[in-house]
C-alpha cells in the first residue's frame, strides 16, 4: 500500500470540508428564498419554483462546459489546472454569482436572482467534480466511502445552519417579516456569503491540498493510459444511472411525503415540518454513522462510536425541534428504527459495495412498508429512508470512479451532471400519484432502489475484474 495514502490526510480534509458546508448552507437557504421571492415578486407556485430549477440545471449545465472545455483544449481541465486551482476557482464563480443580488435587489429583478443562483450553483459544480474524488484520495482506499459520508454530514450541518441565518438575515426576529423590504434584505447575507466564499479560495491556494493527488485508484489501474475516456469504464457508466436514481429518490421521497400526510393523516401544512426535519436529520444520523470508520482504526472506540454518534446526531435534531417549541413526544419511538441503522452499518463492514446493497434493501423494506401500512407505521416507514438514502451518495461515487486514474475527474463531472435526478424523478412521482394515488406513487421509490440493487451486484463483479478489492484491511486495523 502506499503509504503517503495510509492514513487519512485530516490536515487536507478541513478546507474540504469547509466547501462541503456551503453546498448544505446555500442550498437549503433556497428553501428561505422561494416563499420571499414569491411575495416580492407576485409569483406562482410553479414560478416560484423556478428558483429551484435554476440552481439545479447549473449543475448539469456545468459538467456540460466542463467537458466542452476539456474536449477544446484535449486534455482533461482539472488535470491541467490541478485539484487545488480547480476548487478555488469553482468558489471564485460562485462568488461572482453572489455579486448579482446587489443589482438584482436594487432593481427588484426575479431573472436577475435566478442568474446569480444559477452562477453560484455553477460554481458548485466545479466544486464538487474536485472535491468529491480529492475526499477519496486524502486517505486509504479502504475508508474512500466513509470520509465522503463524513464530508455529507458536514454538509447536512449546513443544511441545518443555512436556512436559520439566512432567515434571521432577511426577517430579523419579526416571525411575519415578509414585507417589501425583505428583497433589499437578501443583498448583505448573499454579499457576505460571496467574499466568505473569496476567503477561503485564497486559503486554499495556502493550504496543503495535492494539486494532482496520486491516489490509490491511479496506482491500482494501469491500464487507465490506454483509454480516451472515463465512458469506457462500466462502473462509471452504471453509476452515473445509480447516482441519478439515488438522488431521486432521496428528494421524491421528502417532498412527497406532505402531500401524503396532509391527504391520508389529515395533517395541518404547519404540523408537517418536524417529520420533514426528521427526513433530513436522517440522512445527518446516517453519515455520522458511516463516518465512523474514517476517524480511527481501533476496532472498541469504533464500536463505541457506531451506537454514540448516531444517537448524538438525533439528539440534535430533538434539541433543534425542541427550541422549536415542538412537541418531541412522536418522536422518542424512532431511536428504536435507528438500531436498524446500527445494524446495517456493523453488517456492512466498510464496504461500499456492500453497504449500498444492504441500505438500498432496507430503502426498499421500508417504502414497502409506508405503503402497505397506514398511520404514523407508515410515517415512520417513510421518513426512515433518509437513515438508508445516508450512506448512498458516497458508495455510489467511490464504485463509480474507482480504477478511473487519470480520467477520475472527467468521471466525477459526469456523475455531478445526474444530480438531475433529483428534479426529474420527483416530478415523475408527483405526476404518477395523480392516478395511482399518493401512498401508491412510492412505487418509483422502490424502482429507484431496485436499481441500487442490481448495480451494488454487478459493480463488484466489475471491479473485482479489473484487481479492484474494497476488503483490503487498513494498515492497523483487524
Amino acid at each position: 500500500m502506499n503509504t503517503e495514502n495510509s492514513e487519512t490526510k485530516w490536515g487536507q480534509f478541513i478546507p474540504l470540508a469547509i466547501v462541503f458546508f456551503f453546498w448544505g448552507f446555500v442550498a437549503a437557504s433556497n428553501d428561505i428564498l422561494i416563499p420571499v421571492f414569491k411575495k416580492a415578486f407576485d409569483l406562482s407556485q410553479g414560478e416560484s419554483q423556478l428558483v429551484s430549477l435554476a440552481f439545479y440545471i447549473a449543475y448539469t449545465v456545468g459538467s456540460l462546459i466542463y467537458m466542452g472545455i476539456s474536449l477544446l483544449i484535449k486534455q482533461d481541465i482539472v488535470n491541467k489546472i490541478g485539484y487545488k486551482n480547480g476548487l478555488a476557482l469553482g468558489l471564485a464563480i460562485s462568488a461572482m454569482g453572489t455579486l448579482l443580488f446587489y443589482p438584482a435587489a436594487n432593481m427588484s429583478s426575479f431573472p436577475l436572482m435566478l442568474s446569480g443562483l444559477f452562477i453560484v450553483a455553477l460554481g458548485f459544480s466545479l466544486q464538487q467534480t474536485v472535491a468529491n474524488p480529492l475526499a477519496i484520495a486524502l486517505g486509504p482506499l479502504t475508508t474512500g466511502s466513509q470520509r465522503l459520508t463524513m464530508a455529507g454530514g458536514i454538509n447536512n450541518l449546513g443544511t441545518t445552519i443555512g436556512p436559520l441565518i439566512v432567515s434571521f438575515a432577511i426577517f430579523g426576529t419579526n416571525v411575519a417579516g415578509s414585507t417589501e423590504m425583505s428583497i433589499e434584505s437578501v443583498k448583505i447575507p448573499y454579499l457576505v456569503l460571496g467574499l466568505a466564499f473569496l476567503i477561503v479560495a485564497i486559503l486554499l491556494k495556502f493550504s496543503s491540498l495535492p494539486e494532482k493527488p496520486k491516489t490509490i485508484l491511479e496506482v491500482i489501474d494501469e491500464a487507465a493510459v490506454s483509454k480516451r475516456s472515463a465512458l469506457q469504464y462500466p462502473q462509471l457508466v452504471l453509476g452515473m444511472v445509480a447516482i441519478f436514481v439515488y438522488v431521486g429518490v432521496e428528494v421524491s421521497t421528502a417532498s412527497n411525503l406532505p402531500a401524503y400526510m396532509e391527504k391520508h393523516l389529515g395533517f395541518l401544512t404547519q404540523d408537517v415540518a418536524p417529520y420533514i426535519s426528521l427526513y433530513w436529520a436522517s440522512l445527518m444520523i446516517g453519515r455520522w454513522t458511516g463516518a465512523v470508520e474514517a476517524f480511527t482504526n481501533d476496532m472498541n472506540l469504533r464500536r463505541v462510536l457506531r451506537f454514540l454518534a448516531p444517537y448524538l446526531a438525533f439528539g440534535v435534531f430533538l434539541a433543534v425541534n425542541a427550541i422549536a417549541k415542538h412537541d418531541l413526544t412522536p418522536f422518542y419511538i424512532y431511536g428504536l428504527v435507528i438500531l436498524v441503522l446500527i445494524a446495517a452499518d456493523i453488517a456492512s463492514k466498510g464496504n461500499p459495495a456492500r453497504m449500498l446493497l444492504i441500505f438500498s434493501s432496507l430503502g426498499i423494506v421500508a417504502l414497502l412498508i409506508g405503503m402497505g401500512t397506514s398511520g404514523m407505521v407508515s410515517v415512520y416507514a417513510i421518513t426512515s429512508v433518509g437513515l438508508f438514502c445516508s450512506t448512498l451518495w458516497p458508495c455510489i461515487f467511490t464504485l463509480a470512479v474507482s480504477g478511473l486514474g487519470k480520467h477520475t475527474s472527467q468521471g466525477s463531472s459526469f456523475l455531478i451532471m445526474m444530480i438531475m435526478g433529483g428534479g426529474i424523478v420527483s416530478w415523475l412521482q408527483g405526476s404518477i400519484s395523480e392516478v395511482i394515488g399518493i401512498q401508491n406513487s412510492y412505487i418509483v421509490g422502490v424502482l429507484c432502489f431496485a436499481y441500487l440493487v442490481f448495480y451494488a451486484w454487478r459493480v463488484s463483479g466489475i471491479l473485482k475484474a479489473q484487481g479492484i478489492n474494497f476488503d483490503t484491511k487498513i494498515a492497523g486495523g483487524h
